[in-house]
């Protein structure tokens, strides 16, 4: 494990957030770019000034999932289950994707400045960097796969350490200092807390007895409050900053991605089996409303100008966009490929990102 190598990395990213400013003027003019992984297909680019869809992004590999951008917009990265690999692409075409080799069903994405976290489950069979934290962490200790979290350096497309997680991690957060990387665990109903640089477990909190399957998790702007929603019981937690339940929310059926918007003002939940996008009151945690949407809506984003709202709904093969102001759909994009989860440029808050 390339610690020093991580640690330059990291005071590298603080660095570039201050500079974010510079990235998103560079957009004048325009509305920046929506990229969407398809689970039966490639990457789809949406052009946010017009709602249309681009020509997409090759990246290589079918099967993308979880999917991710650096601040700059140069580096799209992909979780491919289908070749157990990422693909690192760079969006102005000039050189070829590249591939990491990660290990059996690589699932989500978080980016980190030049950094990729991805969730893989180590298996014998799927192949996965031959590190000693990786044989060690083959299981959870009760016979289930660990799920890992490879740290891969994005521009030199490799690997540079690997966290050992509880079995089916899925949602992936950031503290507001970078430091520490938050997983929720589907089977084991906890979140964990990792240190980012050593990879440490620091903390697990269970949540096994307010309902099952933690899925997405996002933390306020403020730092202050962490929401996580439990697919199996309906529900959001509200958990301070330090990690304590203060509140539960019923929310509708079989909620999954989840996220603050850029004020903090309010929650919004991609409710799977409602088939709606649901609006929650930050302070109140009262609802506000329920926007239909499609069908398997997991992911979802809002544009750089926070004005709009795009998801992704695999199973009734569409995106749909949603008007902030008004919280009523506005237009529904094709897209036959399966969509599961989206991303922006300039970076946005959402499910799968944050400013």
């Amino acid at each position: 494990m390339n610690h020093r190598r991580l640690k330059t990395l990291l005071r590298a990213t603080f660095c570039m957030v201050a500079g974010l400013s510079f990235a998103h003027a560079a957009f004048a003019g325009s509305k920046g770019v929506a990229y969407v992984s398809n689970q039966a297909g490639g990457v789809t680019v949406i052009d946010l000034e017009t709602f249309e869809p681009k020509a997409g992004v090759d990246i290589g590999a079918k099967g993308p999932r979880g999917i991710g951008v650096t601040g700059d917009g140069k580096w799209l990265v992909t979780a491919n289950k289908d070749s157990n690999n990422i693909s690192v692409v760079d969006t102005s075409g000039a050189t070829a994707a590249r591939f990491v080799t990660i290990g059996n069903n690589p699932e989500s994405i978080r980016v980190l400045g030049d950094i990729a976290f991805v969730t893989y489950t180590a298996s014998a069979k799927s192949g996965p960097p031959s590190t000693s934290a990786a044989k060690k962490g083959a299981d959870d200790g009760e016979g289930k796969p660990a799920v890992h979290i490879a740290v891969v350096d994005i521009k030199q497309a490799k690997v540079l350490q690997e966290i050992i997680g509880k079995p089916e991690a899925e949602g992936l957060e950031f503290s507001r200092d970078g430091k520490e990387l938050f997983i929720t665990n589907e089977s084991d109903n906890s979140i964990t807390v990792h240190d980012i640089k050593s990879g440490k477990l620091l903390k697990s909190i269970p949540v096994g007895k307010y309902g099952n399957r933690p899925r997405g998790i996002k933390m306020s702007p403020d730092g202050k409050m962490i929401v996580i929603t439990l697919e199996y019981a309906d529900k959001m937690l509200v958990l301070n900053d330090k990690f304590e339940v203060i509140k539960e929310v019923a929310t509708g059926k079989v909620p999954v991605g989840v996220s603050f918007d850029r004020k903090g003002e309010r929650i919004f939940v991609a409710a799977n089996k409602e088939k709606a996008l649901q609006v929650f009151d930050a302070k109140t945690f009262k609802k506000i409303k329920d926007i239909p949407t499609g069908e398997r809506c997991w992911h979802f984003s809002f544009t750089p100008d926070d004005q709009r709202i795009l998801l992704a709904c695999g199973k009734s093969s569409e995106i749909v966009v949603v008007d902030v102001n008004s919280f009523e759909v506005i237009k529904r994009i094709s897209d036959k490929d399966t969509p599961w989860g989206i991303v922006t440029y300039p970076k946005s808050m959402g499910s799968l990102d944050t400013p």
